[in-house]
């Protein structure tokens, strides 16, 4: 399996993803995936770090800094309407109850001191646009966009129909060379609809004067999996008959997403 292809066990519960700087072997960006039944809780500190947490499906009791923020959460599907979530600082704690079958991410990146509160993110204050054209077309939904208050974390649902393309033409943010391109290290976590489906994931760098390239893998990407993108061009690729979603999470050096597309696909654009 590659190396940058996160699988958790199949029907594990509890906290089933847990990527980290450390074991990813970069420097900015966490993930973390719960799985809970009603009445279960989970709490951390944030540390340095500040955290998103996504409630993916399902509802819970959330509590930050100590305010209680009460019940947030409510779809049953991520391919049903938008996400609640919950922005909490560097240097605070947290804790969610689940109140339904719930399932949680928690996206972290570095604190940098801002200060920020604790506040909820609610549905209605998302932002959802359409991009592409065609058989490229895919619905956005903006979690923690670089115009909304965050120091490091930029967040994003995507839905990609099936049959569609996604994060595509291939596009790369791994160079700190603004205004032109912004490093950024990134993960995906897949859902598929129905869930027995499948789809696919490359994640590769441009080919040096030899040919070679110095990052080049294919994922078949199942229901439940996250990929990891360190560096290159990460286009998605969903199957005939089957949906899929994935929430981003972004974070480097400076918190904007500037990207650089594949010039050999940048005709694809003005087609």
């Amino acid at each position: 399996m590659s190396k940058l292809l996160v699988r958790p066990p199949r029907g594990a519960r509890g906290r089933v993803v847990h990527v980290t700087p450390e074991n990813a072997g970069w420097t900015y960006v966490g993930f973390d995936l719960h799985r809970l039944r009603a009445g279960e809780t989970v709490s951390a500190e944030t540390g340095q770090r500040e955290v998103c947490l996504v409630f993916i499906t399902g509802k819970g009791k959330a509590s930050a800094g100590g305010k209680d923020f009460g019940l947030l959460g409510g779809r049953m599907s991520v391919f049903e309407g938008k996400p609640w979530s919950l922005y909490v600082p560097q240097g605070s704690d947290w804790s969610v109850t689940a109140e339904t079958e719930l399932e949680l991410a928690v996206c972290s990146a570095p604190g940098l001191g801002g200060g920020l509160p604790a506040r909820v993110i609610a549905p209605d204050d998302l932002g959802r646009e359409v991009r592409g054209k065609g058989t490229n077309t895919r619905y956005v939904t903006n979690i923690l966009p670089e115009n909304e208050a965050a120091d490091s974390l930029l967040v994003v649902e995507v839905i990609t129909p099936g049959g569609h393309t996604s994060s595509y033409p291939p596009h790369k943010h791994d160079r700190d060379d603004l205004p032109a391109e912004s490093s950024l290290e990134e993960t995906y976590y897949h859902r598929l609809n129905p869930p027995q489906g499948f789809a696919f994931q490359r994640v590769y760098t441009d080919a040096g004067p030899d040919g070679a390239r110095e990052l080049d893998e294919a994922m078949a990407v199942e229901d439940g999996d996250v990929t990891l993108v360190p560096k290159g061009y990460h286009p998605c690729a969903a199957c005939h008959g089957y949906d899929l979603y994935y929430l981003n999470v972004m974070a480097g050096p400076k918190r904007t997403w500037r990207f650089h597309n594949a010039p050999e696909h940048e005709w694809l654009l003005r087609a």
